[in-house]
């Protein structure tokens, strides 16, 4: 099932006596964790019915004793298992997932990692719960993700922005929520759009000065802006390590590249094959006239030898700053 499913069902009260959420992004797993700690069970009934462990500080023969418990003045009881990666024997397990209680629903976080699809354990869970796997996001999912959180929370963004706040808070799905709750409060109600000037206004992000803009400046061979970045880069390392740069750059040009080799480059197919919104095709048309097959293959190698350079392979004395303005130089000449 997916995230979606499986919240619609719980807020439909169709519970299961077994949820199993397991995989490397912990944003979905703790939704889905949070919402079972904080509906399925009234105040009152969480004092003796709601029992959080974790798998540092537990064991299977506890979880289980615990899960087979039946509930006190309710009609459930919900076992929250946190930090379940940690458990020593989880096979064990399968000793309570043939034979749940109805009463009980136990929830295990099994973060960062992923159960053997051949043992016994993971079949099990197939037949007799809500098996989980919160897989991360590649980069380009991220900007979709946005819209659709906003979406749901009765705000729109603009394409720009997103880009922009995905180039600056990573893939941390947790923490890109928590600073768009941040904008949704700041907002004014009637406000429904979501600016780049509103993600630089109250996140602080510079909806001028970031690898969004420069890979814009590179593609038009704008010299006069992406050497203004570069020095606002070179300026503040802190917030803009040239390893990542170079790393966006890279990411760019690797799609330009990819661009030149399509043979089919109508619009659909070209947003299809690059992962990007249609919004940013216009980019990879100017970058593609700006730079042709041989110059794009010539840039790639440039942005792996300044790559290491940044990391101090074959580099004395140029500090990240010039690197960077040495770099664009060489990409747009």
């Amino acid at each position: 099932m997916t995230f979606e499913e499986i919240l619609k069902q719980l807020k439909e009260k169709n519970y299961r006596p077994i949820y199993f959420l397991m995989g490397e992004e912990p944003y979905f797993i703790d939704r889905i964790t949070d919402y079972i700690a904080d509906h399925v069970l009234t105040e009152e009934e969480k004092t003796f019915n709601q029992i959080i462990l974790y798998g540092k500080d537990t064991d299977i023969p506890t979880i289980i004793n615990t899960a087979r418990r039946f509930p006190m003045m309710a009609s459930r009881q919900v076992v929250i298992v946190r930090e379940a990666q940690s458990l020593e024997k989880i096979e064990d397990l399968i000793h309570y997932v043939d034979h749940p209680l109805e009463s009980t629903i136990l929830v295990i976080n099994y973060k960062y990692k992923k159960l053997d699809k051949r043992k016994k354990l993971f079949k099990a869970l197939e037949k007799n719960s809500i098996l989980f796997e919160s897989k991360r996001l590649y980069d380009d999912k991220i900007p979709p993700w946005i819209n659709s959180y906003l979406r749901s929370r009765g705000k729109e963004i603009e394409p720009k922005a997103a880009v922009i706040l995905t180039e600056y808070l990573g893939s941390d799905l947790g923490k890109i929520a928590n600073e768009l709750e941040k904008l949704i409060i700041v907002l004014k109600a009637e406000q429904d759009m979501i600016t780049p000037a509103d993600i630089e206004r109250n996140i602080g992000i510079s909806k001028d000065y970031n690898n969004f803009e420069l890979n814009n400046a590179l593609a038009r061979r704008d010299v006069l802006k992406a050497n203004r970045i570069a020095r606002y880069f070179g300026a503040n390392q802190k917030n803009h390590p040239l390893a990542l740069t170079i790393t966006s750059i890279y990411f760019f040009f690797s799609k330009v590249l990819r661009y030149h080799f399509l043979p089919d480059k109508s619009s659909r197919n070209v947003a299809s094959a690059l992962k990007i919104e249609p919004f940013f095709i216009r980019e990879y048309e100017t970058a593609a006239r700006n730079y042709n097959t041989p110059k794009t293959v010539q840039i790639i190698s440039l942005l792996r030898e300044y790559d290491l350079k940044s990391k101090g392979f074959g580099n004395v004395s140029a500090v990240p700053g010039d690197l960077l303005k040495e770099l664009i130089y060489k990409i747009i000449h």
